[in-house]
């Protein structure tokens, strides 16, 4: 699939740059309104959290080296392998390094169908919010969310890299300015993937509308690092960003699980 249409008149006008940077990743701006439209999606309830799939959480016990068939996701506790839908065969596995830490590492692992085991690929670091993890993300905290989300939407500055995600290409995700340390952040948004935290998921990264309410934050994506700390985005080197958009396939019903190692154990 290629680049999507937009429908939504009224967004260029309110997407200028300094907009764009209020969401979970850049400099501080002013907050946009929220564009009406739908507040559920067959993708996940709303907001765009992963619908529970039950048996993803009742897997047996199996070896978790890495040499080894997984049969079930690593460093993964209980209540978090019950948000991992059924149905998946694509988790990226991001792990914070600690609750108030913003470093980590990730992994995506793949499976040939529902029920065999996972494969991991290699392990990337990558940059979280500045102040760490939150179970209850609000817009302003500098934190990123713990959970398990889907990820349907991609888009960015650059032309898509190749993906079979919707890919939306516009001069909005152009990223003037610098980042919490200071560090410029000139092509944070070459690539990016929207993390179907409080969005509508099958719309634009750019879209606004927040599902449950503009207090509880958004535009949380995946993107290109900026050698530092976001503001609640998850950041990967440029390499690896295009090769998630090359590699993460809808049919697959690709998540990412993310928090620090604590949260995820639960």
């Amino acid at each position: 699939m290629k680049r999507r249409n937009r429908s939504l008149a009224p967004l260029t006008a309110l997407l200028t740059a300094t907009a764009l940077l209020a969401t979970g990743c850049g400099a501080t701006g002013p907050t946009p309104r929220a564009h009406t439209g739908p507040s559920a999606s067959a993708h996940g309830e709303p907001g765009g959290r992963a619908v529970p799939g039950g048996s993803a959480g009742k897997a047996a016990p199996g070896p978790q080296g890495r040499s080894g068939p997984l049969l079930r996701l690593p460093g993964l506790g209980p209540a978090t392998l019950r948000e991992v839908p059924a149905d998946t065969r694509q988790a990226l596995v991001v792990t914070g390094a600690g609750r108030d830490e913003n470093r980590g590492t990730a992994v995506l692992y793949e499976r040939e169908r529902p029920g065999r085991a996972w494969r991991p690929g290699p392990t990337w670091p990558v940059h979280n919010a500045v102040r760490g993890w939150t179970d209850r993300h609000v817009q302003g905290d500098l934190r990123s969310p713990v959970g398990v989300f889907t990820l349907t939407d991609a888009g960015g500055l650059l032309p898509d890299p190749g993906t079979r995600l919707p890919y939306d290409r516009g001069p909005e995700f152009t990223a003037p300015g610098t980042g919490v340390e200071g560090e410029p952040l000139a092509g944070a948004f070459d690539y990016v993937i929207a993390i179907n935290y409080n969005r509508t998921p099958g719309t634009t990264p750019l879209d606004w509308t927040r599902p449950l309410g503009e207090s509880r934050g958004g535009g949380i994506w995946l993107h290109v690092d900026h050698d530092g700390p976001t503001q609640g985005c998850v950041s990967f080197t440029r390499p690896v960003m295009k090769h998630l958009l090359r590699t993460l396939d809808p049919a697959k019903k690709p998540v990412v699980v993310m928090g620090d190692k604590a949260s995820l154990r639960r």
